[in-house]
C-alpha cells in the first residue's frame, strides 16, 4: 500500500500507523489487521476465538476506527461478526477502546488491542456498553457459523488467517497488560457494580476501567 502521496508523513499518527501496517501485513493464526482501501485511519481485523472456550474455532471480524491523535488516544473497536459476547456494529466499551482514554497507553498498538480483545472474549460482560451475554451453547453455534461469514470488503473469514504462521511472540509487557485488563474485567464482576447516572460503574478506585 502506498500512503506517502496521500498523507502527511511527518504526522506522528501517520508515521505510527504506516509502521504498524507494515508490521501487520502478514496474517497469523490468531489475528490479522490492515487499513481499508488505503485509509490509514480505518482498519479491518479478524481474530481467532480463544481456545478451550465457547468461542474456540470462531472467526470474528470487525473494524478499528483510529483517531487522528493516535497513538495518544485509543482506537474504537466494532465487531461485525455475530459472536454472543459483543454487540455487532456498535463501538464496544473496553479499557483498550475509545470509551476509556484514561486507561490507554501510547505504547500499546493495534496488535496489543487485538490480543486483548481475544483475551476479553471469555470474560463476563458485566453490563458494559456493547456487551451481551449469550449462553455458551449459542456462542458455540455462532462460532461454527462464523467460519462461513463473509466480509464484503475482505472476503470469507476462513481464507483470511494464516494456517501456519504464529506471528511475533507475545512480549512480557504485552502478557502483563493482557493479564491486567482481564483481571480488571473479572474483578468488576466479583466485586459488583453501582449505578451512576444510569450506567454501571466499577467500585475499584471509584472508576470503571472496563465499561461505563
Amino acid at each position: 500500500m502506498e500512503f506517502e502521496g496521500k498523507y502527511n508523513t511527518k504526522s506522528p499518527a501517520v508515521k505510527r500507523l504506516m509502521r504498524e501496517a507494515c508490521e501487520l501485513k502478514d496474517a497469523t493464526e490468531e489475528y490479522c489487521a490492515h487499513p481499508v482501501e488505503d485509509n490509514l485511519f480505518e482498519w479491518h481485523f479478524t481474530v481467532q476465538g480463544p481456545p478451550s472456550t465457547e468461542f474456540e474455532g470462531g472467526l470474528y471480524h470487525g473494524r478499528i476506527l483510529l483517531p487522528t491523535e493516535y497513538p495518544m488516544k485509543p482506537p474504537n473497536i466494532i465487531l461485525l461478526t455475530p459472536n454472543g459476547r459483543f454487540e455487532t456494529h456498535k463501538k464496544i466499551c473496553l479499557s483498550i477502546s475509545g470509551h476509556h482514554p484514561e486507561t490507554w497507553q501510547p505504547s500499546w498498538s493495534i496488535r496489543t488491542a487485538l490480543l486483548a480483545l481475544i483475551a476479553f472474549m471469555p470474560t463476563p460482560s458485566s453490563g458494559t456498553i456493547g456487551a451481551i451475554d449469550y449462553p455458551p451453547e449459542e456462542r458455540q453455534l455462532l462460532a461454527k457459523r462464523s467460519q462461513s461469514w463473509e466480509c464484503p470488503i475482505c472476503g470469507r473469514l476462513s481464507n483470511i488467517l494464516s494456517k501456519s504462521s504464529s506471528g511475533k511472540p507475545v512480549s512480557q509487557d504485552e502478557s502483563n497488560f493482557i493479564q491486567n485488563v482481564v483481571f480488571k474485567a473479572e474483578e468488576q464482576t466479583s466485586e459488583g457494580s453501582s449505578e451512576v447516572d444510569g450506567e454501571p460503574q466499577n467500585l475499584e478506585n471509584g472508576r470503571n476501567t472496563i465499561g461505563k
